[in-house]
């Protein structure tokens, strides 16, 4: 497999879920804008969409789109614990907060990091961003993880999430739980391993 990335990017989640996962794989660093990769292989060739992440599979095809990157790599190795049982609610609040993650943090934060967007629709995005956070913190608070009592693919996926913040306007100390969240899902060696990987500070 091939790991389609860019440092701190949200392929940062399945880099990090790949070592969780033990899976052997090759991590490509890309340039969305250029278009180029470390390797010299076409990226449109592999995500015609023109972003990371993306998964080059062994049999030729590839996978896009990261909670659905996610969700394969876990279902490769179903006794890391990434993603429970299915059929269990644990399994499917799992899936619960891939969604969230990605379409009211990930995407939400997308305003304020487009190069052109007035500063007004900033600060609202912010706020509105603000009000989320409140309640992933609220939903952490006391607990190691976001679900159960182990490390899921939810986790990564909020680990590099909440990791935008301050590159965001947002100051994480409004959000203890979840700055304390960030900083101890951060030890993991899974996630040192990926950080080191991209070349992002410890």
């Amino acid at each position: 497999m091939k790991l389609y990335f860019s440092p701190g990017a949200c392929s940062l989640a399945p880099h990090i879920a790949l070592h969780e996962a033990g899976l052997q794989f090759d991590a490509i660093k890309t340039n969305t804008r250029e278009r180029s990769t470390s390797d010299g292989s076409d990226f449109l060739a592999v995500n015609p969409k023109g972003y990371v992440p993306a998964l080059l599979l062994d049999s030729g095809e590839s996978l896009t789109e990261c909670p659905a990157i996610l969700h394969y790599i876990a279902d490769r190795k179903p006794a890391s614990g990434l993603l429970p049982p299915a059929g269990g609610m644990e399994y499917y609040r799992v899936l619960e907060w891939l969604a969230f993650i990605a379409t009211e943090l990930h995407k939400g934060l997308g305003p304020i990091f487009r190069p052109g967007t007035p500063e007004e629709l900033k600060a609202s995005t912010r706020e509105r961003i603000a009000g989320r956070l409140s309640w992933v913190a609220s939903q952490i608070e006391g607990r190691e993880f976001a679900v159960g009592n182990h490390f899921t693919i939810a986790d990564a996926y909020l680990y590099v999430v909440a990791g935008w913040l301050r590159l965001a306007g947002l100051d994480p100390e409004r959000w203890p739980a979840l700055r304390d969240y960030h900083a101890r899902i951060g030890q993991r060696p899974a996630v040192k391993a990926a950080r080191q990987a991209e070349g992002l500070p410890g």
